[in-house]
This record gives structure tokens, C-alpha cells and sequence, in this order.
């Protein structure tokens, strides 16, 4: 799970893709973040349980500034699953980044909002579980006065509209076609416009479909110098599959061949049109009682 998380936050943390998916999905595509006002902060915070210091860890987080001063602190967390949980987790995030402008105060910073996105990259139905702090637990009617509720922003990838996504201009975009595609069934041909973050994009693919072919394809490299087109990486998946598939059966026609002794392995070698030190080596596998 770590493993995975580290290769989402790869393309979400580049400045771009994060003012991108920030503008597109808070402000309905409007340009109000630029990738220059943004800053790396720290995802990690602390926290005192049971009399222990303990760590816990955004996903990715920016300061949005205005110049020197910070406007607000604004993180993205992916989820792959449902979490009833979430506004939990999501909660003590906010929660700590108020905590250490409180520990700032010492410099006399400016105040500034936090705000959390939660990315669902789940296919099969909208996000269901939790969405208000009222959602973890049941809270008596005479203490809700008393009681504050708190609501997580939960966006459903799959379930963009195109109009939704035809307003990325970063590479995200060809990750939220991706999923509406999967969700609807439907082929996905992929995109033919080129990749700016090819390697953290096929990364993120990697992570989030638990199919390491994307990766797999961009480290066998030998594309057109003019950059890397979805398309084309759909095409060389799809090539190398076919490829995968008549190998098996080709060897699945070697092994009856040599069970049931029907030449000899130079003389199978040259049916099948493959060098002799190949077909001894899928001789190898034959079972030596046969």
C-alpha cells in the first residue's frame, strides 16, 4: 500500500497536475490557481496518543500563495477502496495543519484554510460509505447541538461527466477518461495527445489498476522521439499481449509434439520455425515419465 501510494503522489505532486485537478474540480475549470503560486509542504504531522508521539501522512498537499503570503494549505487523498472512516482520517489531517499554525503563531504568520480533496477511483458505484463526521457514529439528538459535524469533499473519478473532463489541461485528464471508460465498459483506445509526465502518469496507471503493464511498457522504452501518446501505449500493451498469447500456444503445440513423439526436436524445431536450442528448452518441461 505504501509502494502504491508513493507512485499516486508522483504525478499529483507536480505542480501543474495538482493546480489542474484543484481548478477543475473546485472551481469548475476556472484558472484560479496558478502551478507558480504553489508550494510543497509537508505532508507529514504529529500527534500525541496514549502518551506516544505518532506519525501520520497526507497523500500530497501545496500551500496556494499569493506572493510570500499562504492563502490556504489544500491536499489530495486517493482512495482505490471505500473508507467509512474517512472523515475521520481526513479530519485529523485538517486538524493537524491548523495545529502547527498554532505552533507558528510564535512568528506571527497569518491564519489561513485548509481545504482536503478526496480522489475515488472506485468503478463499480459512487462513494457510499461516510461522507459527515454524523456518519462514523451515532450521535444523541440532545448532544448534536453540541456537536460539531464535519464534511469531506469526495470526488467519483469514474463518474466525471466529458464535459468535466475535457476541462483538464494537465495529464490527469487521460487518468479520469481512463476510469469513466472502464466504468462504462466501454474500449479504451487511449488519447493521442502526447504525455507531459509520461513516467509518473504510466506509474500512477500501474498503481491504481494494480496492472503493472503501463510501467512495464515505458521502462521497455523505443518510442517515437516525438513523445508518448496514450494511444501508443495502449497499442504496445495490447501487441505484447498478442505476442504473450501465441508464445503459450506455440509451446503448448512443442510439448504435444514432443509427447507424443512425433519428430524429432530438430525436426519439430524446423515445423514450428524456431531455433533447435528453443524447442530444447520447452523440452526441458515435458514431464520425463512421458
Amino acid at each position: 500500500m505504501a509502494e502504491k501510494d508513493i507512485t499516486e503522489k508522483n504525478l499529483e505532486a507536480l505542480n501543474d497536475v495538482f493546480a489542474d485537478i484543484v481548478n477543475v474540480l473546485l472551481f469548475k475549470g476556472e484558472q484560479v490557481i496558478n502551478e507558480k503560486d504553489l508550494e510543497a509542504d509537508t505532508t507529514k504531522s504529529m500527534f500525541k496518543a496514549d502518551g506516544k508521539i505518532h506519525e501520520q501522512e497526507r497523500d500530497v498537499s501545496k500551500f496556494w500563495k499569493n506572493g510570500e503570503i499562504r492563502i490556504s494549505i489544500l491536499g489530495i487523498e486517493n482512495q482505490t477502496a471505500q473508507d467509512s472512516d474517512m472523515p475521520l482520517r481526513v479530519i485529523s489531517y485538517d486538524g493537524a495543519s491548523y495545529k502547527q499554525q498554532l505552533l507558528d503563531n510564535k512568528n506571527q504568520k497569518k491564519r489561513y484554510p485548509v481545504a482536503t480533496l478526496v480522489l475515488y477511483f472506485g468503478t463499480e458505484e459512487k462513494w457510499a460509505k461516510a461522507k459527515h463526521l454524523y456518519d462514523c457514529f451515532e450521535v444523541p439528538e440532545k448532544l448534536k447541538p453540541f456537536v460539531n459535524d464535519y464534511k469531506i469533499n469526495v470526488f467519483n473519478i469514474a463518474f466525471l461527466s466529458p464535459k468535466t473532463i475535457a476541462m483538464f489541461k494537465s495529464d490527469f485528464k487521460i487518468i479520469a477518461e481512463y476510469f469513466r471508460a472502464k466504468r462504462l465498459n466501454q474500449k479504451y483506445k487511449g488519447s493521442k495527445e502526447k504525455l507531459k509526465h509520461a513516467n509518473e502518469t504510466l506509474k500512477m496507471f500501474s498503481a491504481l489498476t494494480g496492472d503493472d503493464s503501463f510501467e512495464k511498457v515505458y521502462n521497455e522504452g523505443n518510442f517515437n522521439k516525438g513523445g508518448i501518446t496514450m494511444c501508443d501505449v495502449v497499442e504496445r500493451i495490447r501487441n505484447d499481449g498478442r505476442t504473450e498469447g501465441r508464445t503459450e500456444e506455440q509451446e503448448r503445440i512443442i510439448m504435444n509434439l514432443i509427447e507424443s513423439n512425433a519428430g524429432t526436436i530438430e525436426q519439430i524445431a524446423a515445423w514450428v520455425k524456431l531455433p533447435v536450442k528453443e524447442v530444447q528448452k520447452i523440452a526441458r518441461k515435458v514431464p520425463v515419465n512421458v
